[in-house]
């Protein structure tokens, strides 16, 4: 049974303006150093973030908790696998307090788009 689901679009100029502005600062904030990692080994890592923002946007509505923690939602691929989204602190308590047992994300993006989707199934 589906107990949350969230969808989110960003722009990526309009993030990458605010990564300008805003440097590490904003990263450190927003992402964990995985995933930055991850967007620094990448030709257009500022679209690569930009997702990831998206994801975890997805995520606190799908959660129904706008207040969560950047970084208790982490975006991670590992190899060459599918994108996964791992849930820590208040976001895994969250998580648990819906009964989610089953997590499932979905992005893509382009030069100027970016969206994520998230579904949160539980058991019964």
């Amino acid at each position: 049974m589906i107990v949350g689901l969230g969808i989110e679009s960003v722009d990526v100029t309009r993030f990458e303006a605010s990564l300008d502005r805003f440097g590490d600062r904003l990263r450190r904030r927003l992402f964990t150093a995985r995933e930055c990692a991850y967007a620094a080994a990448r030709p257009r890592g500022a679209e690569s973030l930009a997702v990831r923002f998206a994801a975890k946007l997805a995520a606190r509505r799908a959660l129904g908790k706008n207040g969560l923690p950047w970084r208790d939602l982490e975006i991670v691929r590992e190899g060459r696998g599918a994108p996964t989204l791992r849930l820590h602190g208040a976001a895994a308590e969250a998580a648990q307090g819906l009964g989610v047992d089953r997590v499932s994300i979905s992005l893509t993006h382009d030069r100027r788009w970016c969206l994520g989707q998230v579904v949160l199934e539980a058991s019964s």
